[in-house]
């Protein structure tokens, strides 16, 4: 009888997460995303932060119509080298196909994630593997099934647009608390690209909650996390549950000490080309060999780009 109890415990124990793996495949939430363009070296995932106005837990409808994207970032695993994740201003300048000059989240509102697959694979000569979008109401769910995260920033805020209130300093914070981190730009002196920061910040701290090993005796916070974490994501049409398994991992070692973090180089942060307003402007001599070298994993670990002169 003993044998008995025991030979059903390991095989609930062992059952146990290939059903959540199961249960968590059939859970993904996925779009038509991928060009189908010719592979590049590595790995490379293109996520995206999409604030769809009157979402549940995001923003409030304030009369814009459409998707619009605040966060773009591209995260990339080369073949061998330093795993980086780039952080692409949502007012960069580029060339949208059949659309002209543009700022890059234009092309998220004009195509969605096709055109904006497109659009970066234009820009960065990458080729995106794999799509990720998280609504800004997904923000405070994931945040809040984590337990909270701490979360830190130098600057006094009281910034009504976002609803960040902050003094100085690291803080433990709830979902609604982080999304308002997430969020706020235009009371950072950096804008877009300071916002990109504490954004980068903001996942690596949920990712550093996720314990693995911990997690393992704890299945109900397991079915928490994943029921929040798939009802916040969308993925593209091939992406399984390891491949964000992968997504996680990667994530990891980009903000980990041999990693790449950072933004491309940036020229002039109030380019203004006419009829879209300011925009953010690449070195057009510099970027390409800079998506090169992220591509072959040549760059040395550390801080990449940034404010010009900052």
């Amino acid at each position: 009888m003993a044998l008995a109890v025991v030979a059903v415990l390991l095989l609930v124990a062992l059952a146990w997460p290939v059903g959540l793996l199961v249960w968590a495949n059939g859970k993904l939430q996925r779009t038509t995303a991928l060009s189908g363009g010719a592979d590049t070296a590595g790995t490379t995932y293109l996520l995206t932060g999409s604030d769809a106005r009157g979402e549940e837990g995001g923003i409030a409808e304030d009369g814009t119509e459409g998707q619009r994207t605040d966060t773009i970032l591209l995260l990339h695993v080369p073949r061998s080298g330093p795993t980086a994740l780039i952080s692409l201003p949502r007012d960069t300048y580029v060339e949208v196909p059949g659309h002209g000059g543009a700022k890059l989240n234009s092309a998220f509102a004009w195509g969605g994630a096709p055109l904006l697959v497109q659009t970066v694979e234009g820009l960065t000569g990458l080729t995106v593997d794999h799509y990720a979008e998280i609504g800004m109401g997904g923000v405070a769910h994931v945040v809040d099934a984590v337990g909270g995260v701490n979360l830190c920033y130098d600057g006094a805020v009281d910034d009504k647009d976002s609803g960040m209130v902050w003094q100085p300093g690291c803080h433990d914070v709830d979902g609604t608390q982080a999304l308002a981190f997430a969020r706020m730009r235009k009371a950072d002196p950096q804008g877009d690209v300071g916002r990109a920061l504490r954004q980068r910040q903001l996942i690596g701290a949920v990712v550093a909650k996720v314990d693995p090993k911990a997690l393992a005796l704890r299945p109900v916070a397991q079915v928490a996390l994943v029921d929040a974490g798939t009802g916040a994501l969308t993925f593209d049409e091939d992406t399984g549950v390891l491949d964000v398994a992968r997504l996680a991992v990667a994530f990891r070692n980009a903000n980990g000490p041999g990693g790449i973090t950072g933004t491309p180089p940036i020229v002039d942060m109030n380019y203004r080309p006419g009829n879209i307003g300011a925009a953010v402007l690449l070195d057009e001599a510099a970027t390409p060999p800079f998506f090169a070298a992220v591509r072959d994993g040549t760059l040395p670990p550390g801080q990449v780009g940034g404010v010009p002169g900052g």
